[in-house]
């Protein structure tokens, strides 16, 4: 596949709203730019089964965003969706802004500290409410970075590396 096919998972569905076939939907960016724009959503079921699905409604719920999709018009054909991830080919999504990254981007990166020593691979984002962190796994332990300017120096794409300046007792164990 390539770097243009890759699908990238933009976000959850967390559960249902009302009896017409609403479902709430967590967005990992923060806001439904995305689903606007891309026409077609391919949506990954727990069980395993994929469906191309098309939204024809999206309208912010507090903190989740409510979808209405084509072909799914009660309750009852919307409870099964709960629990999947909605995902689109990467050349689907608008480029980042200088400094920002799709998660997607970042999942796999080798991450080092300023004076060169391997820290290992991040494998996961914690989602918070004040900034996220990079869980990053290594030889034997876990490493959890806030993803802050102050800890973050450097993230290059094309070299596959992040270079973090760790906290006064980050790395101790």
């Amino acid at each position: 596949m390539s770097a243009d096919s890759k699908l990238v998972t933009i976000g959850r569905i967390t559960g249902t709203h009302g009896i017409r076939g609403l479902v709430k939907v967590h967005l990992y960016s923060g806001d439904d730019t995305t689903l606007r724009t891309v026409g077609q959503i391919l949506l990954s079921l727990p069980d395993g089964s994929r469906h191309l699905v098309t939204p024809t409604g999206i309208q912010g719920h507090g903190r989740k965003t409510l979808l209405s999709l084509a072909g799914y018009d009660g309750i009852n054909e919307v409870l099964p969706l709960v629990g999947g991830d909605l995902l689109v080919r990467r050349d689907q999504l608008p480029e980042p802004d200088e400094g920002e990254f799709y998660w997607a981007d970042l999942i796999g990166l080798r991450v080092f500290t300023e004076g060169g020593d391997a820290l290992g691979t991040l494998r996961e984002i914690i989602e918070t409410g004040s900034n996220d962190v990079y869980v990053v796994k290594g030889e034997g332990r876990e490493c959890l970075i806030p993803a802050t300017d102050d800890v973050v120096r450097k993230i290059d794409l094309n070299a596959g590396t992040m270079t973090v300046s760790p906290l006064e007792g980050m790395l101790d164990l």
